[in-house]
């Protein structure tokens, strides 16, 4: 008999914390009392823990991102960009998982939707702050969308400040400025309470680092992890209109939106635009 085996005789391993009493637990860290009792359906139907379930976690990645992206904001706009990259690596990796999670989500039938549907009143996804709080962090703004949030004053606040803030892109063109490239001044003096749009002094700055990746590393190294980053949130923006399509056709949001036509004009809207021009221009 070997080793493995005798530990399995033997139960659990002496070492092994069992009194918890006086120290804390796993549980109590990750207080999953509270975690795990936020599952509250609002029907007797089975697939509702699945719907929400799919959107608590959903909302908890996205607290992660918005936790990272303003630490990869802040080195950037320290002029201190290499910390930033990881960052954003990681902000790549947490959008993969939300792109996943529409997956499970589509294994939603619309007739099983449609039993518990009308139970969720006017809630809706387009009223995720979070969501709306990283779409900011990317540029897409509008201040037209936090009129949702007035009824709660604090949060309204809160989205009104974030709407105000730079963006990552914003933090991106100082760091060129930095470096000596030429950004028109209606761009470094632009108002960051407006969605972000296509500049050809920007282009043309981005344009120079990609032509001079040995000079500019860090800056291209920065570019293509936004790249990434655009390029993962506009699945996420698909993903969830097909899985949307696939529930519910064409049938008006429960929030009030046209749905799956609202969500497809959301597409249009490119994060980094000159990011992705410059390509053609190489």
């Amino acid at each position: 008999m070997n080793s493995q085996e005798n530990n399995a005789n033997d139960g659990l391993e002496k070492t092994i914390q069992t009194n918890f009493q006086k120290a804390m637990s796993y549980g109590d860290y990750l207080q999953l009392d509270k975690v795990l009792s936020s599952q509250l359906r609002v029907s007797d139907h089975h697939d509702e823990m699945l719907f929400i379930i799919i959107h608590q976690a959903s909302e908890l990645w996205m607290k992660l991102i918005i936790h990272e992206l303003s630490a990869a904001v802040e080195y950037i706009q320290n002029n201190n960009l290499e910390p930033s990259f990881k960052i954003l690596s990681r902000v790549s990796r947490i959008q993969q998982q939300l792109i996943q999670s529409w997956s499970v989500l589509s294994t939603l039938t619309p007739s099983e939707y449609l039993e518990f549907r009308d139970k969720l009143g006017q809630s809706s996804g387009f009223q995720s702050y979070q969501n709306r709080l990283i779409e900011f962090a990317l540029g897409n703004k509008n201040v037209h969308t936090l009129a949702v949030y007035q009824h709660q004053k604090e949060l309204y606040e809160k989205m009104q400040a974030a709407l105000q803030q730079p963006s990552i892109y914003d933090a991106a063109i100082k760091a060129l400025v930095a470096r000596g490239l030429h950004i028109d001044g209606e761009v470094r003096h632009r108002d960051l309470a407006k969605n972000y749009e296509h500049n050809a002094s920007v282009e043309e700055a981005w344009l120079k680092v990609y032509r001079n990746v040995d000079q500019y590393w860090d800056l291209y190294e920065l570019a293509e992890k936004l790249v990434d980053i655009g390029n993962q949130q506009q699945l996420w923006r698909f993903n969830h209109m097909t899985t949307v399509e696939r529930i519910i056709g064409h049938k008006q949001g429960t929030g009030g939106s046209t749905g799956v036509t609202y969500l497809k004009r959301v597409l249009d809207q490119q994060f980094f635009p000159e990011l992705w021009s410059l390509r053609t221009k190489l």
